[in-house]
């Protein structure tokens, strides 16, 4: 994998954040513009949450439930350790949602084939038609968006989220992506 920005090119601050040389001040337009992407994507994370959270709510779940439940679908056998790794929660915060989970017939654990005591996550049948529901309305919003944003948005959109990423994640990201798609999504985004 080759990486997509190199160091040596990478600003040590945003441009907007730099002063003016002559006057001394802050480019206030820049800051402007940073703070309203940052209002956008509050304002994108809101709506991109709403229809899955109308769903949840029918079973009397929240986010975290839709999170675990995601993953779980996505990477079949998932450990429980490899699951608080890519959601950096609590032990027990896992372990309420996972219950609640289990208990609903979404989700099954199974000891590991070498390590019994290695817990492994499935969906059940059940889980995964609920997983399904939950990202089917996420999809639609994102193609939309994309297909009115123009050709290179799937590409340049892709790289934005990849490099909101803090930096020490992307390895581990670029791995789990691979467990499933190596071909196409398991490559860094360029």
């Amino acid at each position: 994998m080759t990486d997509i920005i190199s160091h040596n090119n990478r600003p040590s601050r945003s441009a907007a954040m730099q002063t003016d040389d002559e006057t001394g001040k802050n480019d206030s337009a820049g800051i402007s513009s940073l703070v309203e992407l940052i209002e956008l994507l509050f304002f994108a994370y809101r709506d991109f949450t709403s229809d899955p959270d109308t769903i949840l709510a029918e079973f009397g779940f929240g986010r975290a439930h839709h999170r675990v439940l995601h993953f779980v679908n996505r990477y079949p056998g998932l450990r429980v350790a490899d699951l608080l790794d890519i959601l950096k929660i609590t032990k027990q915060s896992l372990a309420r949602v996972l219950k609640q989970l289990v208990d609903s017939g979404m989700i099954e654990q199974q000891p590991g084939r070498s390590d019994r005591r290695e817990r492994r996550l499935f969906t059940t049948k059940r889980g995964r038609k609920l997983a399904e529901r939950l990202i089917e309305p996420q999809m639609a919003r994102i193609v939309r968006a994309l297909e009115l944003s123009g050709d290179e948005s799937h590409k340049v959109s892709r790289k934005l989220l990849y490099n909101m990423i803090n930096s020490t994640e992307h390895e581990a990201v670029m791995k789990l992506f691979s467990r499933t798609h190596a071909k196409t999504s398991g490559k860094r985004p360029e």
